[in-house]
C-alpha cells in the first residue's frame, strides 16, 4: 500500500526546493553570453573601449575588456573618451540599455547608428555579457568641448570637409 505524502510535509519539500533555486539565482544565459562575446569581438566595441585592444591585435585579457580607455579621439566636436561599458551598463537594467541603443546619438567617433542597426536580441546578448563580466575599472575622463585641452593623448581628427 502507498502512502500519500502528508500535505504539510509536501509543502515544506516545494519552499525548500524554491528557496535553494531563488538562493542560487537563475541560471546565465550561456548561448546569450556566448553571443555577446561574440558581438563585442565583431562590432568593433574593443578596438575603442579596451585599452590597448586594437593595436594587440586583440591579445588583451577578457578581464580588461570595456573598462573604457584615456586615450581622447579630438575633432570639431571637441574631445570624447571612450566609456566605460562595464560600469554604464552596470547602472542600467536591460530594458533601459536597449532603449537607449536604440534612441540616444553620441558624439563622434562612437558608431551609435549602428546600435540602432542591430538586433534586439544581439543588443540583449550584449548587455548580458558586459553584465557577466561585471563592473571593473573607473570612469572614462568627461567629454571636453571645443577649443579645451586634452590632459593625456588624443587622435585628431580633422575638419569634415565642406
Amino acid at each position: 500500500m502507498k502512502r500519500a505524502c502528508h500535505p504539510i510535509l509536501a509543502s515544506l519539500i516545494l519552499a525548500a526546493a524554491a528557496s535553494a533555486a531563488t538562493a542560487a539565482g537563475p541560471e546565465p544565459d550561456t548561448a546569450m553570453i556566448e553571443r555577446g562575446r561574440y558581438i563585442a569581438r565583431i562590432a568593433g566595441c574593443n578596438d575603442c573601449h579596451t585599452p590597448n585592444y586594437a593595436i594587440s591585435g586583440g591579445a588583451v585579457p577578457e578581464q580588461q575588456w570595456l573598462t573604457g580607455d584615456r586615450l581622447g579621439w579630438q575633432g570639431p566636436w571637441g574631445t570624447t573618451y571612450p566609456s566605460n561599458l562595464r560600469l554604464a551598463l552596470s547602472r542600467l537594467s536591460e530594458d533601459e540599455w536597449v532603449r537607449n541603443a536604440r534612441t540616444l546619438s553620441y558624439r563622434p567617433p562612437m558608431p551609435w547608428f549602428a546600435l540602432r542597426d542591430m538586433d534586439e536580441m544581439d543588443l540583449r546578448a550584449f548587455y548580458r555579457f558586459v553584465r557577466a563580466l561585471g563592473p571593473a575599472g573607473e570612469p572614462a575622463p568627461a567629454y571636453l568641448p571645443p577649443g579645451a585641452q586634452s590632459q593625456g593623448l588624443a587622435i585628431v581628427f580633422p575638419a569634415a570637409p565642406q
